[in-house]
């Protein structure tokens, strides 16, 4: 059984890069395989409570390979980590079968609850681009694509594809840092507002209010001129219009 499954995870390289040329290369010559081949190991003393050897032999192959996995984490059949230099992936990460790993991905937690579920799940049939984040206890539905540099930090449903960086200013000018900062998990807080949201809520509420300021003026120009003034307004904003485009 362990023969085949290392024969799985070898014709599952040699299916997905075109640069294999044989079992033997993809066993002397991958580190993706290599990283593969110490997790299982790892993951194998940490299910027996044999901690230390587990996070030991986790150690030795990030000397090895460049790629840090936890063995807690639970890793799948025929999972592919190309190039895969830079690879990391948290405690109670799960990576489902047949998922594709390029390099620089992050599987990571934004909270420090010991025992809890931190890391995401990774559904069956994933890819996951260079350098993307996938960040926090939520799920990533199967077949799911994540672009390169893209930050995910919400459930993804199945299939989908996600693009693009989160990453915006928060102001002007930086914060004033607190006498106790706070450690945050990869610099992310639950209560950081979202820029554009509050510019938009800014927008909306200004729209708000010149509405009703415009419909006060409407109703007492009504009043004063008996239902011709109304006309003579719009008129006059029509003519505002034009010379503040000009």
């Amino acid at each position: 059984m362990l023969l085949k499954n290392l024969r799985d995870e070898i014709d599952a390289t040699l299916a997905r890069d075109p640069a294999a040329r044989s079992r033997l290369e993809v066993v002397l010559c991958y580190p993706g395989f290599q990283a593969l081949l110490f997790h299982r190991l790892g993951h194998w003393l940490w299910q027996r409570r044999w901690l230390l050897a587990g996070r030991f032999v986790s150690h030795i192959g990030r000397v090895m390979t460049g790629i840090e996995i936890h063995p807690g984490a639970r890793i799948g059949k025929r999972v592919f980590m190309d190039h895969a230099m830079g690879i990391v992936i948290g405690e109670t990460a799960e990576v489902g079968d047949d998922c594709t790993l390029y390099q620089g991905v992050t599987l990571g937690g934004t909270k420090l609850t010991r025992g809890a579920k931190r890391h995401p799940t990774i559904g069956k049939g994933v890819i996951i681009g260079s350098h993307a984040q996938v960040l926090g206890p939520f799920r990533v539905g199967d077949g799911a694509r994540i672009g390169p540099n893209a930050l995910v930090q919400a459930e993804v449903p199945d299939g989908a594809t996600m693009v693009g960086m989160r990453a915006r200013p928060l102001g002007a000018h930086p914060a004033q840092p607190s006498p106790e900062p706070v450690f945050q998990p990869y610099g992310l807080g639950e209560d950081i507002p979202d820029p554009v949201a509050r510019a938009l809520n800014g927008l909306l509420d200004e729209v708000t209010s010149l509405r009703t300021r415009v419909a006060e003026l409407e109703k007492g120009e009504r009043l004063r001129s008996g239902g011709g003034g109304r006309r003579e307004l719009q008129l006059g904003n029509g003519a505002d219009d034009q010379e503040r485009v000009a």
